[in-house]
């Protein structure tokens, strides 16, 4: 995988759609399922959050690309990436996470359980998010990702 270049608008459309589709998702399950949040509690969590992941999609790319950078220094294994999509995740997420969950109400519990929960799933999440963000740069045709 190359690195991706300046600004470009494929990077950002791919990285919102990407950011968007899967938080919305995944937040959900585990605010309902693992958080103990009510459904209306998590739909308005769901709801504050997508313009909050447009606005922090791109931004999380160019980190979770300099975190990647960073991680080839040490291993270039595809088990170093699943760790460095791993952290970037975890560290990217967790705060603007916390932060919605108390825009929308969430108890100073429910804000910990869900941040917890959702580092700790993120041990497969910060992966999986990881794949569907190059998959989405590939259907995007974001330079370096997709190849004619």
């Amino acid at each position: 995988m190359k690195t991706r270049g300046p600004f470009c608008i494929r990077n950002a459309a791919a990285d919102t759609f990407a950011m968007v589709v899967f938080c919305f998702i995944s937040g959900m399950i585990v605010e309902i399922f693992i958080s103990g949040m009510t459904f209306e509690q998590s739909l308005a969590s769901r709801t504050l959050s997508i313009p909050v992941n447009i606005a922090i999609a791109w931004p999380y790319g160019v980190f979770r690309d300099f975190v990647l950078r960073q991680s080839k220094r040490v291993s270039d294994t595809r088990w170093m990436k699943n760790i460095a999509d791993l952290a970037a995740y975890v560290l990217f997420q967790s705060p603007v996470y916390a932060g919605i969950l108390w825009t929308v109400g969430a108890s100073w519990d429910q804000i910990v359980a869900a941040v917890t929960s959702n580092a700790i799933i993120s041990c497969g999440m910060g992966v999986l998010y990881g794949h569907f963000l190059d998959l989405c740069r590939r259907w995007f045709r974001v330079p370096g990702y997709y190849h004619a």
